[in-house]
């Protein structure tokens, strides 16, 4: 099995950023994708993505079956949303934990919540999504969507064994057309797949990230 570099590994947060000054859209302006509400904000940061990656969701679209469609639940995340889910899953960790260092719990933490100082999500890049049919019904993928790895017993994991046959092939057939367009995911969450962020840059070798956090709005 191959080493699974997490969100915490030094070697992310070396990976310098070189932001390219892409806007953030609204995912809903156009039809290309489904757009599920069970993340929503008040000022719908979650349906927000940096151009360039909305862009590779729409050309992924077209390579899934006819009845099958992306369902987007989450993209751009403010970097204080994403400190607050930091925390509170760290506090649990370290309730569940009392013996584990800081470091440990950091990088436990980070399997499920990824740092604020590196969170793909809060620079646009992320996209938390899954499958759906034609009519919106969401396909079996072994667990549900943001499923940690304490209550799945690991089944979050992109590769992980204890999912059926059928979940299996539907992680496939979403990570095959993901790929092609150039996004890479993250193997403790098989719903998260991200592109040119400093996750992105390590993984596929590029020498630096081409989008950092943004604190501004989503209009930007």
């Amino acid at each position: 099995m191959t080493e699974i570099v997490l969100m915490s590994d030094p070697k992310v947060g070396a990976i310098p950023v070189v932001e390219c000054g892409e806007r953030l859209v609204d995912v809903r302006r156009g039809d290309s994708l489904l757009v599920d509400t069970r993340e929503q904000d008040p000022a719908g940061a979650f349906a927000h993505l940096r151009e360039g990656v909305l862009e590779r969701l729409a050309k992924a679209q077209t390579m899934l079956p006819q009845d099958v469609r992306l369902l987007f639940v989450e993209g751009y995340r403010p970097p204080s949303l994403q400190q607050e889910y930091f925390e509170e899953y760290t506090e649990q960790l370290r309730a569940a934990h009392p013996d584990w260092s800081t470091e440990q719990i950091h990088s436990a933490a980070s399997r499920y919540v990824s740092p604020p100082d590196i969170a793909p999500h809060s620079a646009g890049a992320a996209v938390d999504l899954t499958l759906a049919d034609a009519c919106g019904h969401e396909l079996d993928l072994g667990t549900r969507m943001n499923a940690d790895p304490e209550e799945s017993e690991g089944a979050c994991y992109t590769h992980a064994a204890n999912i059926s046959e059928e979940a299996r092939a539907n992680r496939k057939l979403l990570g095959t057309a993901l790929t092609a367009v150039g996004l890479v995911n993250y193997p403790t969450e098989w719903w998260h797949w991200s592109f040119g962020d400093r996750y992105w840059a390590l993984i596929t070798g590029e020498a630096a990230a081409l989008y950092g956090p943004k604190e501004t709005g989503p209009d930007s």
